[in-house]
């Protein structure tokens, strides 16, 4: 599936918009246990996922009929291992644990800056990283900080937080490795099939089970608007988008995650955001112009090849 830089860099921040927009939703959520939401919106997101990559084989760019090796199936068990079901178990052990839902956003807004500096890894590239998608990386970050802010927090805390770091980085690193043979649909739908026992045995240790429960119809609402919205389409055109421009590329485009939750509080609220947070935005904004503005080396290699290939 060969799309345009433009096309790859709007279906990433469609993606990163729904991941956002998602937070409000997630709120409706906080009386039904975690772990075992995530596993009933990974298991409903898995099932659509699979139905489509039937029906639409083609869909995001894999063969037909093509299924996942040994080797690429243990990539994906870690992708879902860290980040969905790790992802979120450390973003609860850092909430349980007397630290602040902002100081948890202001660490995972590092992703950005850890994913211009591993990106070369992905595909065998041994260069150096792009010095300027790593100041672009660091300028988002540091706007991330802004709209984030600060708060209180603990030791066990920012542990929780800086495992679900690694969780958002490694979510996009080692899906890239296998995108290329399998196409975004099928990674998205075995990495959400393969997060479900993850998450149902989290929830067995964390004790939830005393709390399973029918979700009542507004909760129901959520985990369906969690599953199509947030997982199965935000997956999809991410990793549609993340093969296309590559890692580092990609990855300076999550720091308008929380841009997207800040613009959808401000809507629901019907109230401007504070003079930081909106500097916050600002800042992100100018980090990625400065990043997509040039070529990253996945462009430069990929007109070298059309230049030969002429």
């Amino acid at each position: 599936m060969t799309i345009s830089k433009g096309t790859a860099v709007a279906f990433c921040v469609l993606g990163m918009t729904l991941v956002g927009s998602s937070v409000a939703v997630s709120e409706l959520l906080l009386d039904y246990p975690m772990l075992t939401a995530q596993a009933v919106r990974y298991t409903a997101a898995a099932a659509v996922l699979f139905l489509i990559a039937h029906r639409f084989p083609r869909l995001g760019g894999a063969r037909p009929g093509v299924r996942p090796t040994g080797r690429e199936l243990g990539i994906l068990l870690v992708v879902a291992a860290t980040g969905m079901a790790g992802f979120n178990a450390c973003i609860m052990l850092a909430l349980h644990h007397d630290t602040e839902p902002a100081v948890v956003g202001t660490v995972i807004g590092a992703a950005p800056l850890g994913l211009a500096l591993l990106g070369p890894l992905v595909g065998g590239r041994r260069g150096r990283p792009s010095a300027r998608l790593v100041t672009a990386a660091v300028v988002v970050v540091a706007g991330t900080a802004l709209v984030e802010g600060t708060g209180q927090a603990t030791p066990v805390g920012l542990l929780g937080a800086g495992g679900a770091l690694v969780g958002e980085i490694l979510f996009s690193l080692l899906a890239a490795v296998v995108l290329p043979r399998l196409g975004a649909v099928r990674v998205a739908a075995y990495s959400c099939a393969l997060a479900v026992p993850l998450l149902f045995a989290g929830a067995l240790v964390a004790g939830e089970t005393k709390d399973w429960r029918l979700p009542t119809p507004t909760e129901a609402g959520a985990l369906v608007y969690l599953a199509l919205l947030m997982t199965v389409a935000a997956f999809v055109v991410w990793f549609i988008g993340l093969e296309r421009l590559g890692v580092e590329q990609a990855g300076i485009l999550v720091g308008l995650m929380p841009v997207a939750t800040l613009a959808t509080a401000a809507v629901m609220a019907t109230a401007l955001p504070g003079v930081g947070p909106a500097l916050g935005v600002l800042t992100v904004a100018a980090g990625l112009a400065f990043g997509l503005t040039r070529s990253s080396p996945r462009d430069q290699e990929r007109s070298a090849a059309l230049t030969v290939s002429a």
